[in-house]
Parts: structure tokens; C-alpha cells; sequence
């Protein structure tokens, strides 16, 4: 008979950081969830276990600004999976000034429906 496996996460939905344990069984599927506060700590747990989703905020190149480079975020979450890829398509972008915080220097950005956003203006 297989054994349960299990996994704990610190919930990072909000500041309490509570201790989640995920309990799994052979094939993957969940039987348990326990120790969070709220139904959040669940959600965010269920999530990291089917389809783990992240917020990326980076830099592009910026000419003509008071810095080197601009800071940048996400208009939303992206596939974990997809970090590297937007990373990737990151690199070599380079924007002339003035930006104003919420232009967007990438749009679709590897085809995910997400906008990557100057998040200051300069």
C-alpha cells in the first residue's frame, strides 16, 4: 500500500504567514489541507500544487532617463513555468524617455494575455 505524502507551505496571501500542510496522496491528489487561518491559505495552496501562478517585477534598458534602467512589472500573474521565458524576452528591450508609470514596454508579453508596465515614470 502506497503511503501519504506531505508537503507544507508558508501561505504568502497575506502577513500572518500561516504554516499550510497538503496532504497527498499516491497519485498526486489532495486529500487534506490544514492549518490555515482563512479559506485563502487553502486557495493559495490548492494553486501551488495544480498551477503555481507568480508576479514578476524587473528592469528594462531606459535612454535618456535619470537612471540606467526602468523599473517593470506585470499587468498579472504569469505560469510559474513562464518566468524564464519573459525574462528571457526582457533582456534586450530598451525604451527611450519619458515613460510614465502604467505605459506599457511590452504588450501580450510571450503570448500571455499580460502587459509588462513601466512602474514609474522617468
Amino acid at each position: 500500500m502506497a503511503k501519504d505524502v506531505t508537503k507544507t507551505y508558508t501561505c504568502i496571501v497575506c502577513p500572518r504567514g500561516c504554516d499550510v500542510t497538503a496532504t497527498l496522496d499516491e497519485s498526486g491528489g489532495i486529500v487534506s489541507i490544514d492549518g490555515n487561518f482563512c479559506p485563502r491559505g487553502e486557495t493559495y495552496v490548492r494553486n501551488e500544487l495544480t498551477h503555481p501562478m507568480r508576479q514578476l517585477t524587473s528592469t528594462v534598458a531606459i535612454q535618456g532617463g535619470i537612471y540606467a534602467r526602468l523599473p517593470v512589472i506585470l499587468s498579472a500573474e504569469i505560469p510559474k513555468e513562464k518566468m524564464t521565458d519573459v525574462m528571457n524576452a526582457l533582456k534586450d528591450v530598451s525604451v527611450n524617455s519619458p515613460v510614465n508609470r502604467g505605459d506599457v514596454i511590452i504588450s501580450n508579453v510571450c503570448n500571455l494575455g499580460v502587459d509588462v508596465l513601466a512602474s514609474r515614470s522617468m
